[in-house]
């Protein structure tokens, strides 16, 4: 089942400058997998060496972050759309 996967301007190099990737998969865990078989490289950028998400990598199915889903395994409807979003740091401006 094809899913919408949008990727952030940050990893856009990765895929070629496209903003929204068509992929298969029927859980986030398998969306991913086939986005690195497509598109090499966001694997080490999503990726821990453990195996796991980096901390500061968000990933949304529907608006809903998948840490309050089934993370990895959430199932994924034809046609969905699932997005990267890396995590901003900031701080508060300094005084002059």
């Amino acid at each position: 089942m094809a899913i919408k996967l949008r990727i952030p301007t940050p990893l856009r190099q990765l895929s070629g400058g496209a903003a929204e990737l068509a992929v298969e998969g029927r859980t986030v865990g398998e969306a991913l997998a086939a986005l690195e078989r497509e598109h090499p490289g966001f694997h080490e950028r999503l990726y821990d060496e453990t195996g796991q998400l980096r901390r500061f990598v968000n990933i949304y199915v529907a608006g809903e972050d998948i840490r309050f889903l089934q993370g990895l395994e959430t199932p994924l409807a034809d046609g969905q759309e699932v997005s990267i979003v890396p995590a901003v740091a900031g701080g508060s401006p300094r005084a002059v």
